[in-house]
């Protein structure tokens, strides 16, 4: 989401004269640091998610609904670190913009497309949970593939009508005089705009996230107390059979926490943006400049934390990206069903 480039403490919308041409915040020394933050940032938030496309597209075990979510979610986070990161890094860290206009408006249109994309493949994953666990014998059909294909499709084209459509009508825009500085990226927006917007990119999604999780919860704990029943009862005779509900049970209890561990990071890293994004028309803009980038890079870390999150707690994705880091794919005569794992139990996400 675009904030505005540089706004002084107690300055409001009718008093844009206090925004000084390119006038930058930061020493020689601060700014080398800052952008070597930032680009270490870019850096990991490309070939973290780059990561998550190729293991999901080459390797065949990782090809679930549950990841087709996570590969088209790891797309609008490889954007979001290819074409809006880059231009926001510049903006922070010198106080200016380069770019001209045009580019301006089509790069806040992409920031807000792009990040609400990554906002609401989140709440789809938490969705195909929900069915996964509490619903497990009618996943299949609640989860079929033009269901995952319309999901997908509202993925993508809510957040474009958000984005592209009020910022090219203008209908974010709040009346300022005198006009601001040529080359300042102000992305300030009207009361209406930030409401809507913000309900509709973040607290819908985080809400249904909110409610899918807490079911999950319930019948993860449901399950635990199985478990344990399972162990107390099981015999000798259906020790087998005992074991591998046992695993079963505890695969799924395994991907409820991975859920909740990512709308934990989800909610750290995005609220204060939002509930900043909102209140800040109201209180005549006078949120510092500096307290927007936090938040918003904040959010732009999210980006870069959820294939890590992956990685981490999902076997077959550590296994993937080690053959992809380590070119063990490039090897002649390695199929695309070549074995991640070292069992048969690890093909969606949470299972380790």
């Amino acid at each position: 989401m675009s904030n505005a480039t540089w706004w002084p403490e107690g300055a409001n919308a009718s008093l844009p004269g206090h925004l000084d041409a390119c006038m930058p915040r930061w020493s020689p020394a601060s700014r080398l640091a800052l952008y070597s933050l930032l680009l270490a940032c870019i850096g990991s938030t490309v070939l973290g998610n780059l990561l998550v496309v190729l293991a999901i597209a080459y390797f065949r075990r990782l090809r679930s609904a549950t990841n087709t979510f996570i590969m088209s979610l790891a797309v609008a986070d490889l954007l979001v670190g290819l074409v809006v990161m880059p231009c926001s890094a510049v903006r922070t860290v010198d106080g200016c913009w380069y770019f001209g206009p045009a580019l301006c408006r089509l790069h806040s249109s992409l920031d807000v497309m792009l990040c609400s994309a990554s906002i609401f493949h989140l709440s789809c994953i938490a969705f195909d949970r929900y069915h996964a666990v509490c619903h497990p014998l009618l996943y299949a059909s609640r989860m079929s593939r033009g269901r995952v294909a319309v999901l997908l499709g509202l993925c993508w084209a809510v957040p474009l009508l958000i984005s592209f459509g009020p910022i090219t009508l203008r209908l974010h825009e709040v009346a300022v005089e005198p006009a601001l500085p040529h080359d300042s990226c102000l992305f300030l927006v009207n009361p209406t705009y930030a409401v809507v917007a913000s309900l509709v990119a973040f607290y819908l999604p985080m809400t249904s996230m909110l409610v899918a999780y807490w079911k999950i919860y319930r019948v993860a704990r449901r399950q635990a107390m199985q478990i344990s029943a399972l162990e107390n009862q099981v015999t000798a005779q259906d020790m087998g059979a005992g074991k591998h509900q046992r695993a079963s049970l505890w695969r799924e209890r395994k991907a409820a926490k991975t859920l909740g561990i990512i709308m934990g990071a989800f909610l750290l890293f995005w609220l204060p943006f939002f509930t900043t994004n909102i209140v800040d028309p109201f209180i005549e803009y006078r949120t510092a400049g500096l307290v927007w980038d936090i938040f918003l890079w904040l959010g732009y870390a999210n980006s870069s934390l959820n294939p890590f999150l992956y990685g981490f707690f999902n076997r077959s994705f550590r296994r993937a990206f080690v053959m992809i880091l380590s070119c063990q794919i490039c090897l002649p005569g390695s199929p695309p069903s070549m074995d991640l794992s070292h069992s048969n139990r690890d093909d969606h996400m949470g299972n380790q």
